[in-house]
């Protein structure tokens, strides 16, 4: 954990230093605040980067993401283009066209890996740097990535699970929104290893939320001894909220990831905490890293993740949280 640590504080000097040096650095601010190679950049295009994740277009979590993204395309003069499908199929196909366009460099999230290793290869043959991002963490040094960046899910879980078993939770439902996604079962296996008590897995579609709302509400009315949900989107945690209120369930909800509406319900008390992986450090990190990849052969994390979480936003700071998410960063 202490060698973790020093990853992020180190990611997040670097960040810091790319507005703030000065000297013959290639990021030393120009007139007008940006860095001089990419007000140089910004003549070429800055470089041209693509950025393909497993989060739906109009997804609340990977909106956010995108601003990262794009918010550091626009600061480094780069072209960045991003593009989102669940269907694993689609997103290989994705990679594929991108390696098509030779593009300077390519994000991708791994929600499912081995679908993913084909289309990854072929980047990282064609010699184009690649940066993983949010899932898949396990698969991205054996692929070929220069890094990735994200939170271990089996540590957020572990966390989140510590922080229900203090609220007196002893049975929990985890409830798992994507099939095969192998981000999730890390959380919950993280939650069933410090719980301390009993954890059942339930499965809904994130796409069909009234269903979700129902699956979970009778799940609470045939079982009164789960007295703890654990939802892993932002989305059906305020489809468990309404689960949970309309069949009079007494039982503590979390959640991973935000949005406004999480946001809202943690400050009424209507959910307990949401772990934050920060997923705007996940969009803005990686075109950092590949900008600075292509400009002056800077890699990040030394063959190790650089992590953005997981933090915790409860009703002591969800008001603070909740400013920042109207500027869509957080």
């Amino acid at each position: 954990m202490r060698l973790t640590t020093r990853l992020v504080a180190a990611t997040a000097l670097a960040t810091l230093a790319l507005g703030g040096c000065s000297g013959g650095d290639p990021t030393t601010p120009a007139a007008g605040g940006a860095p001089a190679s990419a007000a140089a950049g910004a003549q070429d295009g800055g470089g041209t980067f693509a950025v393909i994740t497993h989060g739906a277009p109009g997804d609340a979590f990977w909106d956010v993401v995108k601003n990262g993204a794009e918010a550091a395309g626009k600061r480094y003069g780069a072209t960045v283009t991003y593009q989102g499908d669940g269907d694993p199929a689609k997103q290989a196909q994705l990679i594929d066209q991108a390696v098509s366009q030779k593009v300077d460099g390519v994000v991708v999230s791994m929600a499912n890996p081995d679908a993913l290793k084909e289309a990854i290869g072929k980047a990282v043959a064609a010699k184009i740097p690649v940066v993983t991002i949010n899932s898949g963490a396990d698969s991205s040094k054996e692929f070929g990535a220069i890094t990735h960046v994200g939170q271990s899910e089996e540590v957020a879980g572990r966390g989140a699970g510590e922080k229900l078993k203090a609220a007196g939770v002893t049975k929990l439902l985890c409830v798992i929104h994507e099939a095969g996604n192998v981000g999730l079962d890390q959380r919950c296996n993280g939650a069933t290893a410090t719980l301390g008590g009993t954890v059942e897995r339930l499965q809904v579609d994130v796409s069909n939320l009234a269903d979700a709302t129902s699956k979970i509400k009778a799940k609470l009315q045939s079982d009164a001894s789960v007295n703890g949900v654990l939802a892993l989107n932002p989305a059906v945690a305020i489809a468990a909220r309404d689960a949970i209120q309309d069949g009079g369930s007494k039982a503590e909800l979390a959640t991973f990831d935000l949005s406004a509406d999480v946001v809202d319900a943690i400050e009424a008390g209507e959910i307990l905490f949401a772990v934050d992986q920060q997923q705007y450090l996940q969009g803005w990190l990686p075109i950092t890293f590949l900008y600075l990849y292509k400009n002056n052969l800077n890699t990040v994390g030394g063959g190790l993740p650089v992590n953005t979480g997981p933090g915790f936003v409860t009703k002591e700071n969800a008001a603070q949280v909740a400013k920042l998410a109207q500027g869509g960063t957080r």
